[in-house]
């Protein structure tokens, strides 16, 4: 059994560990707020594109954009992966690199090519490391995302899908549903699909009046439809890093309070233990006298 000074320093090791995990919890349960204003402050912005870019697809058919194009078979594919940063946030990073690894699987039984783009020093290390040709990426972003850092590494598909060297492209990330539940999520990208591009058929059609032109216009709009549904998911990574994060640190915090109590309790009883053993020694030497 160890001594009650091994013990000791025991407890205070985990108390140091739960002030620790306690400080990030608040810290973490602050950021989550933020972030998740920031995330659905972008969320009318997404609809509204969204639904501008279904009126002009509709609008104008005698030109379609390469993005809408849908092909029979793919050959190669794309896949951004959106990670985070940073470690202490539960099971988010293994819960999407798993889904992640899954379709990589499934591409690869296929015979489909892969490349892909990470967002995330996490994602980065492990497509890195499972041999995934890595061909942009985009790390240390910070707790607040701006779409200049992004545009870079996600143009390097783009341009490679518009030139007809990828037929596809995917779009993994953790979507957030509340704060106890973040949910991972692979969806494809391009060609847009139609679930993504549908309008209300009831409602009445538009019509527009285009300048330049319509390809020109469209051709930008769509760009920037995808620019912002890359935003959005960032920014939801971004709230269910943050809301995993507190999650698991109140849990580690209450673990180490378990942990403390179990400590302390082994503490007194090994304390008691040595006090019972000196008065017996005393009683027992007193009855040799």
């Amino acid at each position: 059994m160890a001594s009650g000074k091994e013990i000791r320093g025991k407890i205070k090791s985990v108390e140091n560990t739960k002030k620790i995990t306690k400080a990030m919890e608040m810290v973490a349960a602050s950021k989550m707020r933020k972030a998740q204003e920031r995330m659905r402050s972008a969320r009318p912005y997404s609809d509204k594109i969204r639904n501008i870019a279904a009126n002009l697809s509709q609008a104008n058919p005698e030109y379609t954009h390469p993005f809408l194009i849908k092909t029979h078979a793919a050959r190669k594919v794309g896949v951004i992966v959106v990670t985070t940063d940073k470690g202490l946030c539960g099971g988010l990073n293994t819960n999407i690199l798993r889904a992640v690894t899954t379709k990589l699987k499934e591409f690869e039984a296929q015979g489909v090519g892969i490349e892909a783009t990470a967002i995330g020093n996490k994602g980065f290390g492990f497509l890195n490391r499972i041999g995934t040709k890595v061909v942009s990426h985009a790390v240390q972003l910070g707790d607040t995302p701006h779409l200049e850092k992004l545009i870079g590494p996600v143009k390097v598909l783009l341009d490679a899908y518009q030139d007809g060297k990828l037929d596809a492209v995917y779009l993994c990330y953790t979507k957030f549903i509340n704060t106890m539940k973040q949910e991972p999520t692979i969806e494809q990208l391009l060609p847009l699909s139609a679930d993504k591009l549908e309008s209300d058929k009831d409602a009445h059609s538009w019509d527009y009046i285009y300048e330049p032109e319509a390809m020109t216009v469209i051709d930008e709009l769509l760009v920037r439809y995808v620019e912002a549904l890359i935003y959005q998911a960032v920014a939801e990574n971004i709230a269910s890093e943050q809301s995993a994060r507190m999650v698991a640190m109140k849990s580690a915090s209450d673990n180490a309070g378990n942990v403390i109590g179990e400590l302390k309790l082994v503490y007194n009883k090994t304390r008691q233990a040595a006090i019972t053993k000196e008065l017996s020694e005393i009683v027992a030497g007193a009855a040799a006298v």
